[in-house]
């Protein structure tokens, strides 16, 4: 009926008649309504949670070819690995009798005490690889130990034992065809012979760059994709990585290796000019184990926050190597994730050794010019000129929030420009003096009243003199700041607020670690806390925000560093205003006194933003640039 505003009324009626049909039948009272599953179901069950497409099968083949102390590792795959898998390898093999335990289920050579379990050094362990895999395939094993004459071949589904194979090399070959042939509903999640292909291929990089010392060959199809030698020199390494990730990666790549308390970390860290969109080049082992941990990621981040745009992510592959019985292994079925003993000590080792590693960075010419002294007088001078300057105290204005109860330090832009312009003042060394060019060159002129032009040995060196000069002034008034401390700033009014018990049983725990921080809390109650001091050089920042951020930060890493992230920010926007500003004519001695500023200043290669400050052109880009030779 068109325009009627009547409601419509429902009617639902309760039949027994239904209810009773659809109630659970009453069982007999000699009947047991729990049963004990077949074995070949408890298999498929167990692969339900180890194997989910033919990548998670090639994952558990090469880790076991790993732990036999294989040397070179071989991996075929046809149809996206949907059709055949084989893993052969060289490694220390299995006798006729391990074949068919190797086939059971919890099964191992790898453990065999509580001990063992609580250090496991070896890539797989529970003995569930080779029975999951079985169960959903047709597998094939052949092996044959070094001294033997002949080797040993199994079929997993057949009631056979294991028979003598010929022509079988020392080391074992896994082959595994049509998975998933029997659990049509497992197969019918897969996807393309493309995409299979690609999870295979992405798993086999990380393989691959975790275990360096392993020759590694991956074909798809009879077409050879990778031939990887093997080798652990820092030059093998960077072959590897050019050829897994590509030249341009390889070649931004600085290594890192620090070693403290137990810890090691070993790899490579991308420039932060090289960044991602996405965090697809991130490769980080713990004891040669791939893993994605929230507390590795955080160390990272934190550790590229000063030098990386927003949204965007850096890459590396990096090696943590530590005691078996510091890290717990056994956390996720397919052991992707760990769990750290001291989770605390791991995320400070990891954000010191990269933030480290990220500022002592060097301009590429200066690095492979070891004859050449770093010309530090530049530095010597800012230094003596900075100490000089009078200290600026004067009153925060409180902004309706609260009100200084004594002095607070700010760093004055003025006084740092000052100190810089007469830093420029003083006579760089004169080229003909220098039997070695310094890293970035002499100037020789200035384009557009933006970029500076200089020359080295390599070639020709392009500045932007505003991104340079942010990031040393910016590098300076962090020094000047850490060495003041942090002043913290009574608040007029109290802040109060509500938090879980949780939060609130952290702030009482960690009244003095906030109280470093700059943050005077107290606890009120049981979901209720007070705010009483913040940081003065914050007065101004959401300290809600803050304050529960930290709070949020120590309860997941044991540590924050948020205080500090927010305070660099606001000293970020004074060093962008207090440099020297684009189409600002510099003579060739302020130029000069720049280039050598930045070569002596941590993470010069890049402002504050993420962008490059300087770029080199060396003669053969310019010869290749004007077709010179060819």
């Amino acid at each position: 009926m068109a325009g009627c505003n009547r409601p419509v009324i429902l009617h639902f009626i309760f039949q027994p008649e239904f209810a009773r049909v659809n109630r659970p039948r009453k069982r007999s009272s000699n009947v047991s309504s729990i049963q004990q599953l077949p074995s070949h179901l408890v298999n498929q069950i167990a692969a339900g949670e180890v194997i989910e497409r033919p990548a998670s099968v090639v994952k558990e083949l090469v880790e076991n070819s790993i732990d036999a102390g294989a040397g070179h590792i071989e991996v075929e795959v046809d149809n996206g690995g949907m059709k055949l898998i084989r893993v052969r390898d060289d490694g220390a093999g299995m006798i006729r009798d391990d074949l068919p335990l190797a086939l059971a289920r919890h099964a191992t050579s790898k453990i065999r005490s509580l001990d063992d379990l609580e250090a496991i050094a070896s890539m797989g362990f529970r003995g569930e690889a080779l029975p999951s895999i079985a169960s959903v395939s047709r597998m094939t094993i052949r092996s044959r130990i070094a001294g033997d004459e002949r080797g040993w071949s199994l079929e997993a589904r057949s009631e056979q034992s294991p028979a003598p194979a010929s022509q079988v090399d020392q080391g074992t070959t896994v082959e595994v065809r049509d998975l998933f042939y029997n659990v049509p509903a497992r197969k019918k999640f897969l996807r393309t012979e493309r995409t299979e292909f690609n999870h295979i291929e992405s798993l086999f990089k990380s393989l691959a760059l975790g275990n360096p010392q392993v020759a590694f060959r991956l074909s798809h199809n009879r077409k050879s994709i990778y031939q990887l030698a093997p080798g652990q020199s820092d030059e093998a390494e960077r072959q590897r990585l050019a050829r897994l990730c590509g030249k341009e990666f390889a070649s931004s790549l600085t290594p890192v290796d620090e070693s403290r308390d137990g810890l090691q970390l070993h790899g490579w860290v991308a420039l932060p000019t090289f960044s991602r969109s996405q965090a697809d080049m991130q490769y980080f082992f713990v004891n040669r184990r791939l893993v994605r941990d929230k507390v590795i990621t955080h160390a990272v981040r934190q550790a590229y926050q000063d030098v990386l745009f927003h949204g965007r992510h850096p890459a590396y592959v990096l090696c943590l190597s530590l005691d078996p019985r510091m890290v717990d292994v056994n956390v996720h079925p397919q052991k992707r994730e760990v769990r750290f003993r001291n989770s605390r000590q791991v995320h400070d080792f990891l954000y010191r050794s990269l933030h480290r590693a990220l500022a002592e960075v060097e301009p590429d010419s200066q690095r492979h010019s070891p004859a050449f002294a770093l010309n530090t007088g530049s530095m010597a001078a800012a230094d003596s000129t900075l100490s000089q300057q009078p200290m600026e105290f004067a009153p925060v204005s409180t902004g309706g929030i609260g009100q200084v109860s004594r002095p607070a330090w700010r760093p004055s832009v003025a006084d740092q420009a000052a100190a810089y312009g007469q830093l420029l003042e003083q006579p760089p060394t004169a080229p003909a003096e220098a039997s070695v060019a310094p890293p970035l060159g002499f100037a020789l002129a200035q384009l557009k009243g933006i970029y500076i032009l200089a020359e080295n040995d390599a070639g020709l060196v392009l500045v932007d003199m505003h991104a340079a000069h942010e990031r040393i002034v910016y590098e300076r008034l962090k020094i000047t700041n850490a060495s003041a401390g942090i002043v913290s700033q009574p608040l007029l009014v109290p802040l109060t607020l509500n938090v879980s018990q949780q939060e609130a049983d952290e702030v009482e725990s960690e009244l003095q670690t906030l109280a470093g921080l700059g943050l005077k809390l107290e606890r009120l109650s049981h979901e209720q806390i007070r705010v009483r001091e913040v940081p003065a050089l914050l007065q101004r920042a959401d300290i809600e925000k803050l304050v529960r951020d930290v709070i949020s930060d120590l309860m997941e890493f044991g540590r924050s560093e948020r205080v500090e992230q927010w305070a660099n920010e606001i000293l970020a926007t004074m060093a962008c205003h207090g440099s020297v500003r684009a189409h600002r004519q510099l003579s060739l001695e302020e130029m000069n006194s720049l280039l050598r500023d930045i070569e002596s200043t941590e993470r010069s290669g890049q402002c504050n933003h993420g962008r490059p400050t300087w770029k080199q052109l060396s003669l053969e880009q310019l010869d290749r640039l004007f077709l010179r030779g060819q």
